[in-house]
């Protein structure tokens, strides 16, 4: 067992020597989740500035391309995600005997997964005419996403995998292997993209085949330390081989669902917005997008402390110490709102600044800087709800939260940005920062009824 996850005897310590001492834990816990997240972000980052490199069709077609396989992968992401709780649990309650099945169940979930993925990833043309691309462009675009399914199963693989060795404690393994599978895919995209070592230059669709490979390598490389470990000598894939079962795989997917359709809701409200704000003008959208992207940076470390806090809230209830994980699941609303108030006096003193980093273009910065203020108050509010449902999360609760996430999206945050950015309803039309006070709103109603959820809701430990 993980010397980070030993639950502490819940009466030894004084209450914020206990405090502190969780969240050590999860900054132990969270910080290689981190560094993992990062380095998956820098892999669409690179694939976007050396497909931009190449031409603006390339550029356009791998971001068609990757609109619409983010989706679908997170789904599948946070419907696999579900095994992070389960065998953190199991690990707390010292029942690893548990461990292996409920891991080839994940697995036999991950090659459905991808099965999934490939047929809707590779039939995509109904989808391509509709949206009237140029002939060239619609080319690459299936083309990429052609190249790009040939390395589902290997993501989707690695995501099951993640199950196991997060929720033994051992986060660092992932990180490990993200960062691993970004230095190759760096390279990679350089020789296919622009047709080096005697390659044909394939533009946008090296994109696909670099990102195949190099997920294609990372597994191989997470299979190899897993069978050769000597920590992992206690868990060995084919040593402990299950068969697939109708319970197991039910379980999975009756916490896994909910959390994959509750990302998906989310994701797809972004790219609805980036649809709705389309007809205000080019100058309007490249500010969004940029405020987007700014909030999507900062975003990764609550999301971290919150992935971390799923894993030692569920350790602790299958530990059978409900006092400690009530403990670090309310006070982590605390280490969360800091971290939001820090961010959001970030946001408000140095806009300008992020805005110039992001652009030369006056009447772009301007947008930006006015958006990046709204972004200050939604950051408050998404970190804050990001806490409480990663709590929820690390209990098991899924059903309940998917439906407040589901009501304070799509019923109060996106219905309230459409009327306050199109409509004098309310407030004179808002513009783009209509959607913004929307999308804060939505994020405000979720942390409350999420967080009345935490405080109310008491589970019992497991049995």
């Amino acid at each position: 067992m993980d010397e980070v996850h030993q639950p502490l005897p819940e009466a030894r310590q004084p209450l914020v020597s206990r405090t502190l001492t969780e969240w050590r834990t999860l900054a132990i816990l969270g910080g290689p989740i981190l560094i993992a997240q990062v380095a998956q972000m820098a892999n669409g980052v690179i694939d976007t500035v050396m497909a931009g490199h190449a031409s603006a069709e390339d550029l356009a077609a791998v971001g068609i391309g990757s609109s619409l396989w983010m989706p679908v992968f997170l789904f599948f992401m946070g419907l696999l995600g579900a095994l992070q709780p389960i065998i953190s649990g199991y690990n707390g309650a010292r029942t690893t005997e548990k461990i292996m099945p409920a891991t080839w169940q994940g697995l036999y979930i991950a090659a459905a997964g991808s099965v999934i993925m490939i047929l809707l990833l590779t039939n995509v043309h109904p989808v391509l005419s509709a949206l009237n691309l140029e002939a060239n462009t619609a080319r690459i675009s299936q083309g990429y996403l052609d190249a790009f399914a040939w390395g589902i199963p290997a993501m989707l693989l690695m995501m099951a995998l993640r199950g196991l060795t997060d929720g033994l404690g051992h986060t660092r393994v992932i990180m490990a292997f993200s960062v691993l599978g970004t230095l190759i895919n760096l390279p990679l995209n350089y020789i296919f993209i622009y047709g080096k070592l005697g390659l044909p230059a394939m533009g946008g669709i090296g994109c696909g085949w670099a990102t195949s490979i190099s997920n294609g390598i990372a597994a191989i490389a997470l299979l190899v330390y897993l069978n050769r470990s000597a920590v992992y000598r206690r868990f060995h894939l084919l040593a402990d081989w299950a068969k697939p079962d109708a319970n197991g795989i039910r379980y999975i997917l009756r916490l896994g669902i909910p959390i994959g359709f509750t990302i998906f809701v989310e994701a797809s409200m972004f790219s609805v917005i980036a649809l709705f704000l389309a007809p205000l003008g080019p100058v309007i959208v490249a500010g969004h997008q940029i405020a987007l992207n700014v909030v999507s940076l900062l975003f990764m470390l609550p999301l971290s402390i919150g992935m971390a806090l799923t894993l030692r809230v569920s350790f602790l209830m299958g530990a059978r110490a409900p006092d400690t994980a009530r403990l670090i699941a309310r006070s982590s609303l605390i280490l969360a709102s800091a971290v939001a108030l820090v961010f959001a006096v970030m946001l408000f003193a140095f806009a300008d600044g992020i805005a110039t980093l992001y652009t030369s273009d006056a009447d772009v910065r301007a947008v930006t800087v006015t958006l990046l203020v709204y972004a200050a108050f939604f950051q408050i509010a998404d970190v804050i709800q990001v806490t409480c449902i990663s709590a929820l999360r690390g209990y098991k609760d899924t059903s309940i939260p998917m439906f407040i996430m589901l009501f304070s999206f799509w019923i109060v945050g996106l219905p309230l940005g459409w009327v306050l950015t199109f409509t004098d309803w309310l407030l004179p039309a808002m513009g783009a920062a209509g959607f913004w006070v929307g999308l804060t709103s939505g994020l405000a109603s979720a942390s409350i009824l999420l967080g009345l959820r935490l405080f109310l809701f008491t589970p019992e430990p497991e049995t």
